[in-house]
């Protein structure tokens, strides 16, 4: 039987792991010097009684919960406004990974005198922000599934253009996260199920993205292993605290993992998501098969090694593939986008925006705008032939 014990980690920021260890809030803000903090949360969890233990832990503390389930920017700006109106001194980012963006790029922003998109993850324009402006971060994840708690960046959407844009900057990382498994314990199957497979895909894409980094390959390995172990336990149990931290685990060990690079996973939700305002990790729990045809010929050499890892055994890429197909179907995700809403409009739109999106630069296999116009099609119609 496994003993669930408290942890504290540093790698790659402060990681409390461990039930109960919300309680420790107060701890935090302390450590990082925030007296005033805003609580940014999704309109979701608004009232809900983690939101409200929360603030209760420290007094003064402000609520912002006006962010969407894909963050737009004048989500950013009414929290902004907040911040400022509340004389806030950081920001506790709270919930799943919309809430824990917006957090953090309220927070980045909260000091700068230049507009957002001057921030996009483009060259060296990170470099334009006063890294004096950057208020700290707590944050505290509600789902297991973007990582977003160790990360330096938020996506956010461009309601002008309907384009997802990451903002990008080496002090956006939370100072401390707070890794509790108790508050993901009423997270329901089917979200259980999606952010879970997300982190997977995170691990996955990590792992095959071209370049040498074995510090984030080993970790996108024992991340989907733990993913595999104990996903489907979070989703027939939701009381399973043992599942819940190996999945909290797992979905940071993603995002660390994910400095390496992404892929065409990510290049094509990315776009579906602001045209169709799909849930993020659900997207990508759909795409990720059809990206795997795609991609068979440039991940040869790391499809043995990723079998290994889950254990499967036969020829690497059937069983591998195999085994997708297999796992998504045990947990209910469907295996088409026009399932979860996503109509074969402007496939053209879609593919060239998914060329140009950061994530393309991580992807293993050459693949042109047509190329992404052509995966887009073949997953909403669900015909994983045309995905080749």
């Amino acid at each position: 039987m496994s003993v669930l014990l408290k942890a504290n980690w540093n790698y790659p920021t402060t990681v409390w792991a461990g039930p109960g260890r919300i309680a420790e809030l107060p701890a935090a803000c302390q450590r990082l010097g925030i007296r005033r903090p805003l609580l940014v949360t999704d309109e979701g969890l608004r009232a809900s009684p983690l939101v409200v233990r929360a603030q209760g832990l420290v007094p003064g503390t402000g609520l912002f919960a006006d962010v969407r389930g894909n963050p737009v920017a004048a989500n950013i700006e009414a929290g902004l406004a907040a911040y400022r109106r509340g004389g806030h001194d950081g920001v506790i980012a709270f919930g799943g990974g919309s809430a824990l963006d917006a957090g953090k790029v309220i927070a980045f922003m909260s000091g700068q005198t230049r507009p957002l998109w001057d921030f996009e993850d483009v060259g060296d324009w990170w470099t334009r922000a006063d890294p004096r402006g950057i208020a700290p971060v707590i944050a505290v994840p509600t789902t297991a599934g973007t990582g977003s708690e160790v990360g330096r960046a938020g996506v956010v959407i461009n309601e002008a253009t309907h384009q997802k844009k990451i903002i990008f900057h080496p002090q956006m990382m939370p100072g401390v996260v707070i890794s509790d498994p108790e508050l993901t314990v009423g997270l329901p199957p089917k979200i259980t199920a999606a952010t879970g497979i997300d982190a997977f895909v995170h691990c996955f894409e990590a792992f095959c993205a071209p370049g040498f980094h074995p510090l984030a390959d080993g970790i996108a390995l024992e991340g989907m292993r733990l993913i595999q172990t104990y996903l489907p336990r979070a989703c027939d149990n939701g009381a399973d605290l043992e599942a819940r931290s190996r999945m909290l685990a797992a979905a940071s060990m993603g995002a660390t993992a994910f400095q390496k690079g992404l892929g065409a996973v990510h290049a094509i939700a990315h776009p579906v998501g602001a045209h169709f305002n799909t849930h993020h990790g659900l997207t990508n729990a759909v795409l990720l098969p059809y990206v795997v045809v795609h991609n068979r010929p440039a991940i040869a050499a790391q499809l043995p090694v990723i079998a290994r890892t889950l254990n499967l055994s036969g020829e690497p890429y059937a069983a591998v593939f195999g085994w997708v197909l297999e796992f998504r179907k045990r947990l209910g995700i469907p295996h088409t986008l026009a399932e979860i809403g996503v109509p074969l409009t402007n496939p053209e739109v879609i593919g060239h925006e998914a060329s140009l999106d950061p994530s393309a630069g991580g992807n293993p296999h050459p693949t042109d705008a047509a190329a992404y116009a052509r995966i887009f099609r073949s997953a909403v119609k669900g015909d994983l032939t045309l995905a080749g």
